[in-house]
């Protein structure tokens, strides 16, 4: 691992000068001074580069497995991040699971690493900001043996800011450690549709106020650990039934309506100081009727959020694979537009060559002025001094051991955990479970792939966790969609348990169907809804109904203490959940959750 004074060393001109002149403790005017003369000495090749955020395959910058080059040749033309970085001098990189960058914290903190080895030794050099998408919940790229917290929805159950700014700052210190210092997350949007497919427990909660306090408070951890937080998605990407990965949804709120409920959480991430905002790729046409998405509109990034919210920190495009981004113009076009629409960081284009290329030809062509890049890179390379990159580009290994996944970060997650659970039905005081009466258990139900490289499945975990907690637990897994011979097996097993704890996951009728068999036997039926509250609407007749909002190993471990009286449901409803027969009606409204003592 290169020393501080190596990789110092290897950063040529401006970029060493800045770094070693310690502008990050200076006053902001010296400060953006030496950072407008760093500009003014880039080649418009570098000023390209230094807005795009790539992803890259491997767990090594410079010696990645032979797959994995094999796949940065065919999607990037390169074999390695060290050479992406060479010839195209990108300014971030974007880590993923599945690109698999995240094996494990140390390989992590070399791989973050190499990459700014590999970028302090190109010509005037400079840092790159890694980021990544560790929302917690369902959406996480570091998995275990990294500290993971509850999900948005859960925080939002919990209803604590002090417990989202300290997981803010306790993720962020483990992002830090580890090389990551721009992380896309808290979600800003307000989910005020059940029917969300993207967003859902992705969002802190329906009510604007209650989302706004607990983003602003989870910026401040983030940022006050030195990890830049993004609010996104803007707009407000919270009331669609299309996911943007696959089509281009149209918000129909008023102005009026977004003043009042999308554009909360994104003044209050302001107004605490938020260092990135990443748009939505979203048709909104009360802000703009040209039909264009927002990441590629004037009158939304320009007009609304530089202009009348007052914004000028850096503003990322959500990635550009996605299909709502690409449905009305080409890959050409899309990266050029969204720099004209006011966006500074054009995140994961399909064809980093197209796009980098349609970027430059834009310059030389005259549609896209020099000056108009100097302004985006201005704001990137003001976020990395604000980091310190410039002076500290480099993580150690001692520093991941210290931070990452220590028993103290651990114990603070299961406690934020017990506060979020939610009790929606408990008949007759079924819950909590006693060991003497129910002593031994079945646990069955959806077993989605584990979404944060947890040990699950979700079945697995709570039967381990229910048996540690005395009982006896036999998992058994059925899956989103039990055919009608895994149901029977389910229901022979039933007959030799005391009680059936069932995992529901946005519930299907071949869900339902199991649990309506379950119920028949007899056997007591406790349901723990593993993702969206919603699923209570669907099985009335359950008589004890939890909600966990995720299915991680944190959350289910939670639940089972709820279960096992080992810890009192604390959660109360972040979001209404209407009744099945009648949506119009509300079944259980915002706040609602029931304790042990009532």
């Amino acid at each position: 691992m290169p020393s501080r004074r190596t990789v110092l060393a290897a950063t040529a001109g401006a970029a060493a000068s800045l770094a070693l002149s310690g502008t990050a403790h200076a006053d902001n005017q010296k400060q953006d001074h030496e950072l407008r003369s760093l500009v003014s000495r880039m080649t418009v090749e570098e000023k390209v580069g230094q807005l795009f955020v790539m992803r890259v395959y491997g767990h090594s910058a410079t010696a990645p497995d032979q797959a994995d080059i094999d796949a940065n040749l065919k999607e990037i033309g390169v074999r390695t991040a060290a050479e992406m970085i060479a010839r195209y001098r990108v300014g971030g990189i974007i880590y993923f699971t599945w690109a698999h960058n995240t094996r494990d914290p140390h390989q992590i903190a070399d791989l973050s690493n190499g990459i700014q080895k590999a970028s302090l030794h190109q010509p005037r050099g400079l840092p790159v900001l890694i980021s990544t998408d560790q929302e917690h919940g369902i959406v996480c790229r570091v998995g275990e043996p990294a500290t993971l917290f509850p999900g948005a929805m859960a925080i939002g159950a919990g209803g604590s800011r002090k417990d989202a700014r300290t997981l803010g700052r306790v993720a962020g210190q483990e992002l830090k450690a580890i090389g990551i210092r721009q992380n896309y997350s808290p979600v800003a949007d307000v989910n005020v549709n059940p029917a969300n497919p993207v967003i859902g427990v992705r969002s802190f909660g329906s009510d604007p106020q209650e989302v706004a306090g607990l983003v602003a408070a989870e910026v401040a951890g983030y940022q006050g650990a030195g990890v830049a937080a993004t609010a996104k998605h803007f707009p407000g990407h919270g009331d669609t039934a299309v996911d943007s990965h696959y089509g281009f949804p149209v918000i129909t709120h008023s102005r009026e309506v977004w003043e009042k409920l999308d554009a909360v959480p994104f003044r209050a991430a302001i107004r605490a100081g938020i260092d990135s905002i990443m748009t939505a790729h979203i048709q909104f046409p009360a802000l703009d009727a040209s039909g264009d998405p927002a990441t590629l509109s004037h009158p939304i990034l320009t007009g609304i959020l530089r202009g009348e919210l007052g914004y000028d920190g850096v503003v990322v495009t959500d990635s550009l694979g996605m299909e709502g981004v690409r449905t009305k113009y080409g890959d050409d076009r899309v990266p050029v537009l969204a720099l004209k629409a006011g966006v500074d960081q054009l995140l994961n284009p399909p064809s980093l060559d197209v796009a980098w290329n349609a970027v430059l030809k834009a310059v030389q062509d005259g549609e896209l002025t020099e000056a108009r890049l100097d302004e985006s890179v201005l704001r990137i390379l003001r976020l990395k001094a604000r980091l310190r990159l410039f002076e500290e580009p480099c993580v150690s290994h001692a520093g991941v051991t210290r931070t990452v996944g220590t028993p103290a970060h651990l114990a603070t997650a299961d406690r934020i955990a017990e506060r979020t659970t939610t009790l929606l039905v408990n008949e007759r005081r079924l819950l909590p479970l006693s060991r003497r009466t129910h002593r031994k258990l079945l646990v069955v139900g959806a077993d989605p792939a584990s979404p944060s490289g947890t040990t699950g499945p979700p079945t697995g975990v709570l039967a381990a966790a229910l048996t540690d907690l005395g009982f006896t637990a036999t998992a058994l897994s059925t899956g989103t969609a039990p055919s009608a011979a895994t149901v029977a097996q389910a229901v022979a097993a039933a007959r030799d348990a005391d009680a059936v704890i069932v995992g529901t996951y946005n519930i299907t009728a071949a869900q339902r169907t199991l649990v309506e068999q379950l119920l028949a036997t007899g056997r007591l039926v406790v349901a723990v809804a593993i993702r969206n509250p919603y699923d209570v609407a669907q099985l009335p007749s359950v008589p004890a109904y939890l909600a966990t909002y995720s299915w991680t190993d944190v959350e289910l471990r939670a639940a089972a203490r709820v279960i096992a009286g080992k810890a009192a449901p604390h959660g109360r409803l972040p979001v209404p959940v209407q009744r099945a027969d009648d949506p119009a009606k509300v079944l259980y409204p915002v706040g609602y959750g029931l304790s042990y003592g009532r």
